[in-house]
């Protein structure tokens, strides 16, 4: 299904749609108070941009880097050419340790890689131990959002299904309420497990370590307790040293929630005493996007979802829409590299407007390369023939002049003699909640040939 489709789903409940509109500005309201606070933010960014730039330039280099360091620390370093293979891998691990339940923090590269649902075929129990994934793997669901992954969910459904599946009581939505619930059932999870397995957030090449940024502590109760830990990361993840997390910790959690910094920034550098760490180091597509000189940017991408709370487009059609395991701006940009047909609606989801690039902490220019994919995807006779068609007939007339000024003249007329009950019927969703300006009494060739100076 494409994504005007899937959003027309979406915007049936049209109180939920308002509601999550309202929900997400909310988080874009609280970012930008927090940026605010910081005078040098805008250095920042750049500081930040530049880093990336560097380290991507540099991938190669500093992967030995990283490997090298890491196996000095202990750890055991995994190579995955695709999804398949980091399944595989993480399988492997389990299997020699007879691994019957596995937990784990939030990981968007476990669910790119669909991981759950491949070891649940082999027989291995997968717990979700973020609160929001939690929600959304209960309700059989994935992720709407890289940060808020229930976003989508109001309180009373998830007391609903809280009832459901944990024997909370009937009709409960206090939040503390069913907070509590869910720590309670989670806790005996942890003290349960056999392994866990955590994202990482960044992975620094001088040290050979892993940063994992939450707010729930889940990643630390899980590595502590269980005696395997798997750590999942994307080769995008690197950065060359230490002292330049500092940068991307001021950045992330305040572009994403608007927190001065995330509750725990928890780092690990190899196993505990008595126990095993793995780090599997996954490309997956990443390498040929990295290829793509229009596109490269995008692997910049520290995930933080500021570009999703500010996107008009998001907000309104929610993250189920897109099909894609990153939905939003920056998941319309990297799903047409993985699939051009398929996705090829995601970067018309947009309206272009640029605060999509303006919020991100490290300078990807989204609004720029979703207009390349535009320009790829015609290109490559991947529009639909509706669209293919009106944008022939709408060449035709801007190509000669007498007929759009004839169209011109006739719209206005139109315009001024139409009944607005007939423009804005229920017909016409544009108008439910917009109304057209009225009709200039003349164009403005009209007017410039009236008024202007003859020298």
């Amino acid at each position: 299904m494409d994504h005007p489709s899937a959003a027309a789903i979406f915007n049936k409940d049209e109180a939920r749609t308002e509601w999550h509109d309202k929900a997400l500005w909310y988080v874009r309201s609280k970012r930008d108070l927090s940026a605010k606070s910081i005078p040098e933010w805008e250095q920042l960014r750049q500081i930040a941009s530049a880093i990336k730039a560097h380290a991507l330039s540099n991938l190669d280099n500093y992967l030995v880097e990283f490997e090298e360091n890491a196996k000095k620390n202990g750890i055991t370093v995994h190579w995955a050419q695709d999804g398949k293979e980091h399944n595989e891998i993480v399988h492997s691990i389990l299997k020699a340790k007879e691994v019957k339940k596995l937990v784990k923090s939030k990981s968007m590269l476990t669910e790119e890689c669909h991981l759950n649902p491949y070891l649940e075929e082999k027989g291995i129990e997968v717990i979700d131990t973020d609160l929001g994934e939690r929600i959304v793997q209960l309700s059989k669901e994935p992720p709407s959002h890289i940060v808020m992954p229930a976003i989508h969910k109001k309180k009373e459904d998830i007391g609903q299904l809280f009832h459901e599946k944990l024997g909370t009581e009937a009709g409960a939505s206090d939040p503390q309420y069913l907070a509590e619930a869910a720590r309670q059932h989670l806790r005996q999870n942890f003290l349960t497990a056999d392994a866990s397995l955590t994202g990482v957030n960044f992975a620094i090449a001088e040290t050979g370590g892993v940063v994992v940024c939450t707010n729930e502590g889940n990643a630390d109760l899980g590595v502590s307790l269980a005696p395997i830990h798997i750590a999942s990361m994307g080769i995008e993840k690197l950065i060359p040293k230490a002292a330049h997390l500092g940068v991307f910790l001021r950045l992330l959690a305040r572009s994403a929630t608007g927190q001065p910094i995330t509750s725990f920034s928890s780092h690990f550098h190899g196993p505990k005493p008595g126990s095993e760490m793995h780090i599997i180091i996954v490309d997956n597509g990443r390498t040929e996007q990295l290829g793509r000189d229009d596109f490269r940017k995008s692997l910049n991408c520290i995930r933080c979802g500021a570009c999703m709370n500010t996107c008009p487009v998001y907000r309104r059609s929610g993250g189920h829409s897109y099909g894609y395991t990153v939905p939003g701006p920056i998941g319309s940009i990297l799903s047409p590299g993985k699939d051009l047909k398929k996705y090829s609606s995601l970067p018309f989801a947009s309206t272009l407007c640029g605060s999509c690039s303006d919020v991100c902490p490290v300078k990807i220019d989204i609004h720029t390369q979703l207009y390349k994919w535009r320009q790829i995807i015609a290109k490559e006779h991947e529009l639909p023939w509706s669209k293919r068609q009106a944008m022939k007939v709408a060449g035709y007339m801007f190509s000669h002049p007498n007929m759009y000024r004839t169209a011109g003249k006739a719209g206005r007329a139109m315009l001024k003699v139409t009944p607005k009950t007939l423009v804005n019927g229920p017909w016409n969703v544009w108008g439910k909640s917009r109304d057209l300006p009225p009709p200039p009494k003349e164009s403005f060739r009209d007017w410039y040939l009236k008024n202007r100076v003859k020298k």
